[in-house]
């Protein structure tokens, strides 16, 4: 169980791949870094780029370090500084065909656990940003060990991204009868489908929870990511930036 010695704000956003979770994570971050918090970002996705936008640069992975270093290895080899002091890790994941990257996750928060990293950086938000095409695993240990208390939920009104949606609601809810992480409701990302809201509507009973958050489709989250940025420091006066300021308002009134 992790322990900390002052309060921190623990969260994982799951989604489908490609949903566009890193994203509103990223953006998210940015935005607590702006209210004053000290935020610590954590990729747990084998592509490595959660944090790409904060960094301005793909970070070094745990699981890197952990191969090319084995012995010695200091928590400043993967943890770095981005945007507005935001602590970027990136987990990593095997070499594709050679490995299982939830055993990855496991092995890289052991060896975060190992240094103490939540300790040490006294964060006083930790973000988790997760895949959650599958959920079990590694990909399920956020839920569960202490490491998040809040999760929340990305999808689009795409079929399969809600039945993703779905399915990480269920995972959640296996878990709550052990005091793990609770699901706080659902974050709309549009696609600009047809019939996409209805569709979400008509899923949230199903899935077992509420809409916590809309973002429209805008294309400056595209502008901003051809500079390696953040809506939040690409952007900072667009209506969308706001949005995402709204949602770490929401967020940390939880």
């Amino acid at each position: 169980m992790i322990t900390n010695t002052k309060p921190i704000k623990r969260i994982a956003i799951y989604g489908k791949g490609g949903i566009g979770k890193s994203t509103i994570s990223a953006n998210l971050s940015a935005a607590l870094s702006e209210r004053g918090l000290k935020v610590m970002q954590i990729g747990c996705d084998p592509k490595a780029d959660s944090t790409m936008y904060l960094a301005r640069e793909k970070v070094p992975t745990v699981l890197n370090v952990l191969k090319e270093k084995k012995n010695a290895i200091q928590l400043s080899d993967f943890v770095k500084e981005g945007f507005n002091g935001v602590l970027c890790v990136e987990v990593g994941g095997p070499t594709p065909g050679a490995g299982c990257a939830g055993q990855g996750i496991i092995a890289a928060f052991q060896q975060m656990k190992k240094l103490n990293a939540i300790e040490t950086y006294q964060p006083d938000v930790v973000i988790y940003d997760v895949l959650g095409d599958v959920v079990c695993g590694g990909f399920a240990v956020p839920l569960r060990d202490g490491y998040a208390e809040d999760v929340y939920i990305i999808s689009s009104g795409e079929r399969m991204s809600l039945y993703a949606a779905y399915n990480i609601s269920r995972a959640v809810q296996n878990f709550r009868s052990r005091g793990y992480a609770t699901l706080k409701g659902l974050i709309f990302n549009s696609k600009g489908g047809e019939n996409e809201v209805q569709r979400v509507h008509e899923a949230l009973e199903e899935i077992g929870t509420n809409l916590f958050h809309k973002f429209p489709r805008d294309p400056v989250v595209q502008q901003c990511e051809k500079e390696k940025k953040t809506v939040i420091e690409g952007a900072p006066n667009s209506k969308l930036a706001n949005e995402y300021r709204e949602l770490a308002r929401k967020v940390m009134e939880q």
